[in-house]
């Protein structure tokens, strides 16, 4: 590789991540009363199963300041650590309004969610969320949660779709995004 490519290279890598923390600094912020950024989960959002005995309560949620033309948004919850080669989706939900700027706790099991909002399948098999349960001396993994502002109301996709179709469709929609990263391990 030349000098001239490499540089070039370096010039997008910069003009990308400048985007970035632009996005960042229009202060999109996901956040939880019950957790700061790299919290560790209490056994409340832990899983009811796989040997796991958690209350499987998905947390409450809170964000600010979307981006100019947010017509909806989606929310993940995703451990890239599990140990399946492609990560665990816990939770995904779309098409929550735009004028919607929290979720209460348990609102996943407790019909909270606001109207409209659809949950589609995680890796559990099922709709909804589906808590913490690394396996048992694992080291702690992450569980990243991400708020996306979209630009649209509607995603036209079901209760029945798959998560990698879900991100397939965000990728396409995405405004901006926050996240609020947590920890568990047993």
């Amino acid at each position: 590789m030349t000098l001239r490519f490499l540089s070039k290279i370096f010039l997008v890598c910069a003009v990308l991540c400048a985007a970035t923390s632009a996005r960042a600094a229009d202060g999109f912020t996901l956040s939880s009363p019950d957790y700061a950024e790299g919290a560790t989960l209490r056994e409340a959002q832990v899983y009811a199963g796989f040997g796991c005995s958690g209350g499987n309560q998905s947390p409450a949620l809170t964000w600010d300041n979307p981006p100019a033309g947010t017509q909806s948004f989606a929310l993940t919850l995703y451990d890239p650590d599990a140990p399946t080669g492609s990560g665990w989706w816990h939770w995904v939900v779309f098409d929550i309004p735009a004028d919607v700027r929290a979720l209460p706790l348990d609102a996943a099991e407790t019909g909270a969610l606001p109207a409209g909002a659809i949950q589609s399948l995680t890796d559990f098999g099922a709709p909804g969320f589906g808590g913490a349960c690394p396996p048992e001396g694992d080291k702690p993994h992450r569980y990243i949660f991400t708020l996306y502002a979209l630009d649209v109301p509607k995603l036209g996709l079901d209760a029945g779709t798959m998560p990698a179709m879900v991100g397939f469709t965000l990728a396409g929609h995405t405004l901006g995004k926050a996240v609020l990263t947590t920890h568990y391990g047993r």
